[in-house]
């Protein structure tokens, strides 16, 4: 276990695949079909504080590989929080304090010789309110290919933004305008531009902080659909307030609740029959 987030080099290449033969012993209990998918990331008795305030206790949850896993659950229960821990996000924020165990391909990614900037380039994050930089549509793009030298040439550069682009299904509306700003760009455009900018250094985890909250239907459709074609490629945690979304978009939902998950499982089952009764009441709309 790891307190704190000190920032230290390291190299976190190795990506050994990992199968689950069998459910998780921590509460909440894994459903009997999450044994059979490859296990990607996992969260043991994770605690968190902001100074001297708890926002998560114990969560212990397994991420699996190439499906969408929404996190649900009221405003302040935990579930964007939990999220930033996952790429170390919480690390920039002066006070907080982190305690437990979380792995990427059964590697802590809190251990002291873990550099964050190497682990969020393997774990994406796309945030709320699309956020490109001041920069080319093109530039947004190549920002990250370049920085952590993916690129040899500048025509490797070119391959990989116009086939981010491409995945992010934002290519054909702006290759003619490559070298025009991003900002300029509209709100589903720009969140596109993001979802471009963070698979171009070709992430194995895509964090999705309530993409579509900013967005009106048709973006929000677009989005959705980008998800389901990403999936087959990645592991995508999405954060929503959404719970048609979360129906939509995930295989497996998890919610949380005044800091704690309350339970996890397939999509279909945590709203047709979940197991708590926490869960059925917030599902139905009693509260939240």
């Amino acid at each position: 276990m790891v307190e704190g987030g000190d920032v230290m080099e390291a190299n976190v290449e190795a990506r050994p695949v990992i199968r689950v033969q069998t459910a998780a012993t921590a509460e909440p209990k894994e459903s009997p079909e999450a044994a059979q998918h490859e296990l990607k990331m996992t969260a043991r008795n994770v605690n968190l504080w902001y100074g001297e305030k708890q926002a998560l206790f114990d969560v212990n949850l397994d991420i699996f590989d190439r499906s969408v896993t929404a996190l649900i659950g009221p405003s302040g229960c935990g579930k964007s929080t939990f999220l930033r821990c996952l790429d170390r996000m919480n690390d920039v924020i002066e006070g907080v304090r982190f305690k437990g165990d979380i792995t990427l391909d059964g590697q802590d990614i809190y251990a002291p010789q873990v550099d964050p900037v190497q682990l969020r380039a393997r774990v994406g994050m796309v945030f709320q309110k699309p956020n490109p930089f001041p920069k080319s549509i093109f530039e947004n793009v190549a920002y990250g290919p370049r920085i952590h030298g993916l690129a040899k040439s500048k025509t490797d550069l070119e391959e990989i933004v116009v086939k981010s682009l491409t995945k992010a299904g934002l290519y054909e509306e702006v290759k003619d305008r490559l070298q025009e700003s991003g900002t300029g760009l509209s709100g589903g455009q720009q969140q596109r531009l993001c979802i471009a900018r963070a698979i171009s250094v070709d992430p194995e985890v895509l964090l999705m902080d309530e993409p579509c909250s900013a967005l009106d239907p048709i973006a929000t459709a677009r989005i959705e659909a980008l998800m389901e074609e990403l999936k087959e490629s990645l592991c995508i945690v999405i954060v929503t307030h959404s719970m048609q979304q979360a129906a939509r978009v995930s295989q497996r939902t998890a919610f949380f609740h005044l800091g704690k998950l309350v339970e996890v499982d397939e999509t279909a089952k945590i709203f047709t029959n979940p197991t708590d009764v926490r869960t059925q009441d917030y599902v139905t709309g009693r509260f939240g």
